[in-house]
Parts: structure tokens; sequence; C-alpha cells
């Protein structure tokens, strides 16, 4: 399994505990509040605010919190000013990733992950290096339970779907870049519960690790997730599906 989908949902997995959730809070209000300040707090009118707000609600972010987060965004609260960047690099046996980070200090971010790479048997890159390998689609994750398989393949499939896959508990639905909001708000309408929605960018090709490697990989992926300025990791790993539930 290619890393781009199931490392979300391993994430998704671990948030359950009280230091990853915390992280996850401060991670989903950053998107926030960025969300708001580059396109408005009307998340009618703004999609990436839409999407962001529903992402840290389905995370069981209190709504008090996210409010707050769009008011800060807007400018009506007093917050800090976080600075979008994105870093290219490569992992264990040149796996490519694609870091993006919200920051206030970016001579700190870069070190941050230049240190992290070194750590953990990977390295920066130019800008571009890595990112013609990869495409921007939309992922969501349903909990097996709350539908029929059948049904949600015939519901995402009208809105634009163009794959569907279990994985455990899971349903992990691909779409488009451009259908997302309509396959998220079919099956939204259908009551299914949705565990995670949100645009990614799915690797074209995938890069094998053995089992010494995938741990190395697994590492460095926890070591990004656990940094406060890195908001989303997306690689082409090619990990055993027993070696990444064990992580």
């Amino acid at each position: 399994m290619s890393g781009h989908s199931k490392w979300a949902s391993i994430k998704h997995k671990k948030a359950a505990n009280d230091a990853k959730r915390g992280k996850l809070f401060t991670k989903l209000l950053k998107e926030v509040s960025v969300a708001a300040r580059n396109g408005g707090g009307d998340p009618e009118m703004n999609p990436r605010l839409r999407t962001a707000m529903q992402t840290a609600k389905a995370a069981n972010v209190p709504n008090d919190t996210i409010d707050r987060a769009v008011l800060k965004g807007t400018g009506e609260l007093e917050g800090i000013n976080y600075e979008e960047v994105v870093y290219e690099g490569y992992g264990p046996n040149g796996v490519a990733l694609i870091i993006e980070v919200l920051t206030d200090n970016k001579n700190r971010s870069v070190s941050d992950l230049r240190n992290i790479l070194d750590r953990n048997g990977g390295s920066m890159g130019e800008r571009g290096c890595v990112s013609w390998m990869f495409e921007k689609r939309g992922l969501i994750l349903v909990e097996k339970s709350s539908i029929d398989e059948d049904e949600l393949f015939l519901i995402a499939a009208e809105a634009g779907a163009e794959d569907l896959e279990t994985q455990g508990g899971q349903i992990q639905i691909i779409s488009p870049f451009e259908d997302f909001e309509l396959v998220r708000l079919a099956i939204q309408e259908s009551q299914a519960s949705i565990a995670l929605a949100e645009i990614t960018m799915v690797p074209q090709t995938t890069v094998a690790l053995d089992e010494k490697q995938a741990e190395q990989m697994i590492r460095l992926m926890d070591s990004l997730d656990d940094n406060d300025d890195v908001q989303k990791v997306y690689a082409n790993f090619d990990i055993p599906d027993d070696i990444l539930e064990a992580a």
C-alpha cells in the first residue's frame, strides 16, 4: 500500500491518544485560520475553509475553538500570522517527500526539517524535484460499519469518484480534485460516517521498501508528524500493511 492514503488512516487512529490529539488540534486550527485569512471567513464561499472546518469537527475539535480560529484568520481576533511553505525531499531508498508547512518562522522550520531528515536517512531537495511525481486528488475515509459498501460505491461513483478500496474497518475513496466537494457532499448526505475528508497528493509511482527501510521510513514520518510546523506529508513509499499497522 502506497504512503499517501494508508498513512493518513493510521495517523487518524493514532490521534486517539491525548498527546497526539493535542498536536492534531493545533495543526487543524492552524489550517482553519490560514484558510479564513486567504479566502474569507464564510465557509459557504470558501471551499478550503469549509473543508478545514469539517476536518476539525470530525476530529472532535470544539466548535467554539474552531470559530475563534476563523476570527483569528480574518483578523477579528488577534492571532499569529502563519506563512505557507512547501518543501520537497527524499526519504530512505529515494522515497519522494512533499512536506507542507505552516510557520511563523521559516528559518526555524527549514532547520528543523533538515535535522529530522538527516537523522532518519533522508535529505532536503530542490523545489520541484519530486512534485512532478504526484497528482492532486480528493481523499475520503468512511467507517465501513456505517454504510453498505455496494451502496457507497454507487453513491461515490455517481458523484465522480474514481477509486474505492476497503482498508480494515474503513473504506477509502479517491476522487479527482475538481470533484472532491461533490463526492464528499454525496457521501455526507447518505449519512455514512466520514472519518477523514481532505485534499491529498497521490503518487504516480511508488518505491517498495524492505523491513529495515520501512522501519526507518516510519520513524521519519512520525518525526515529521510530531513537528508543530508540519501540516501534511505526502510520500510514495510502498510498505506491507502488516508493518504499517504495527507502527
